[in-house]
């Protein structure tokens, strides 16, 4: 292979990367032209992408006539509603259609304005309070958002029963109501609903998702591990922030090493949860259940946030390459093919971690090859636990036909001694055991949280022989569960202390390594 045209992909992602990050991609393909006479799709979808009807028609339950009659019918709604709220001013209170999309309702909050509804071709609802009295109420809601326990799901403007409605769990109505109650708003115009949700930023750390390096370079995510992800190290260097596809702030490059290996460990801050499973581009995942090696021959897949997911077999393993930047050892070649953006994304072999893309030749319109660093050599080098979707534990296998250069970050459990279990050096008001294995983590008290005053809190973790435990005292902000104060385990024992403002908190116990029962126990002032 003639080295001088070898590059590494993700080398010019600082350019090919951003045009990719904002370039929005056409339903009919970016290289596709319209045939003569108008857009393609015109004439059986009505103007609209085909792909927009298909997906209609899977989760409507919609023919496709169906769904074309259904956009067309609501294109006509917005236009008159848009002219109505124009008429109605003060008067208007919101609009909806009906389940089948057919029959526009306005609501108007003076019975006098029903005819204008009517030679709109609309039917007019009486109601008490206008739109805007109802956004009022729901600001007083959203201005008392902070006092609002985490057994409140959420609330919105319900223009159909002219009320706001409050979402409570079950057996949380009544805190629901005193939530409303204590914003000031109107009672007759809060209405509070059971409901089973529990909604939060849905920040999962996937393998190939993609994620930017300083708001500049885009790279994709390799494998979740324990407290973060790992990925390609030319990627970024320590101290590098990252923000997720999302552009929400993500982590920090907690260790990085490029040339001579190309890997990286990205430890993420508490809104991103690290998860089994690989981005498979084409509408779900592929499950992550360790990290043994396939041999030279086997099949092999890759994921990447530029190219998605494509697959080819090891053709080598131990290959050095000779990047512009330096040479890079211990690689392994194959017959994939990769672009700039899908560097450190995820390789897999059936459910099994492989490694992180690190660089190539080619691209994947002619082909190419393209190489990945180990994934077991930057769990090994950096102490790491590969996160799972079965839920094992899964410390970095040793490389096919030899030892691991550093032992596994695994520790089975020791049995208490004979005669009754161990008692627990940690004490407190309140106390809860639990087991767990690496990998995971555990919320406490009993999967819930607890309020209490401000002031002084204090815990004690004592964790299973030989496993290295955190300790998180996280607080309800009204927007989700925040960390506000951390420990980690020192000779078997993580102590916390906070000193705290009144509201609801709870622990999260997460197992960096090793398996087994611990005792938390807690007090607040």
């Amino acid at each position: 292979m003639d080295r001088r045209r070898m590059t590494a992909v993700g080398v010019v992602v600082a350019a090919a990367g951003l045009t990719a990050a904002v370039t929005l991609p056409s339903f009919a393909g970016e290289n596709a032209t319209p045939p003569a006479g108008g857009p393609a799709g015109a004439k059986t979808t009505g103007g609209v992408a085909p792909e927009v009807v298909d997906a209609m028609s899977r989760d409507l339950r919609l023919s496709r006539e169906q769904a074309v009659r259904r956009l067309t019918a609501e294109r006509q709604a917005t236009g008159t509603l848009g002219r109505l709220r124009a008429q109605l001013g003060a008067d208007y209170a919101g609009a909806w259609l009906s389940a089948d999309g057919a029959t526009l309702t306005v609501a108007v909050a003076d019975p006098a304005e029903a005819a204008k509804v009517e030679a709109a071709g609309a039917v007019p609802k009486q109601v008490r309070r206008g739109v805007s009295d109802l956004d009022a109420v729901k600001s007083r809601l959203d201005s008392a958002g902070r006092q609002a326990t985490p057994d409140i799901a959420g609330w919105y403007v319900d223009v159909a029963t002219n009320s706001v409605v409050v979402l409570a769990r079950p057996g949380a109505e009544e805190a629901g109501r005193r939530f409303a109650a204590t914003s000031g708003a109107p009672a007759g115009a809060v209405r509070v609903t059971t409901s089973r949700e529990q909604p939060r930023p849905l920040f999962d750390v996937r393998g190939g998702d993609a994620y930017f390096i300083n708001d500049a370079g885009r790279c994709s995510v390799g494998f979740s591990v324990v407290g973060g992800f790992v990925t390609a190290g030319h990627c970024g260097r320590q101290g590098d922030r990252t923000t997720g596809a999302n552009r929400v702030a993500q982590g920090t490059f907690a260790a990085s090493s490029f040339p001579g290996d190309d890997w990286a460990f990205v430890r993420t801050n508490n809104q991103w949860t690290p998860q089994g499973v690989v981005n498979d581009f084409n509408g779900g995942v592929a499950p992550v259940n360790g990290s043994t090696e396939a041999p030279v021959g086997a099949s092999i897949c890759r994921s990447g946030s530029t190219t998605g997911a494509r697959c080819g077999v090891i053709q080598a393993r131990n290959a050095t390459v000779n990047y512009p930047e330096g040479t890079v050892t211990g690689l392994t070649r194959t017959n994939v093919c990769a672009e700039p953006g899908d560097s450190g994304g995820a390789w897999l072999s059936g459910d099994q971690a492989q490694g992180v893309t690190s660089g190539g030749s080619g691209d994947c319109t002619v082909g190419g090859v393209t190489f990945f660093q180990p994934v077991n050599e930057i769990l090994q080098r950096n102490n790491l636990t590969l996160v799972t979707a079965n839920g094992q534990s899964a410390p970095a296998d040793p490389p096919a036909g030899g030892d691991a250069t550093a032992p596994p970050a695994t520790v089975a459990p020791t049995a208490p001694p004979a005669g009754g279990a161990e008692t627990s050096v940690c004490t407190g008001d309140v106390s809860r055991t639990g087991a767990i294995s690496a990998g995971r983590s555990q919320v406490q008290p009993d999967g819930r949280w607890y309020v209490t005053e401000a002031g002084a809190q204090s815990a004690c973790l004592d964790a299973p022989d030989g496993a290295r435990l955190v300790l998180e005292l996280q607080r309800w902000t009204g927007a989700g569960f925040r960390t506000v104060a951390r420990a980690a385990t020192v000779d078997g024992i993580a102590r916390l202390e906070a000193d705290g403002a009144a509201g609801a908190y709870r622990y999260r116990v997460t197992a960096q390594s090793g398996s087994g029962e611990y005792t938390l126990a807690f007090s607040a002032n």
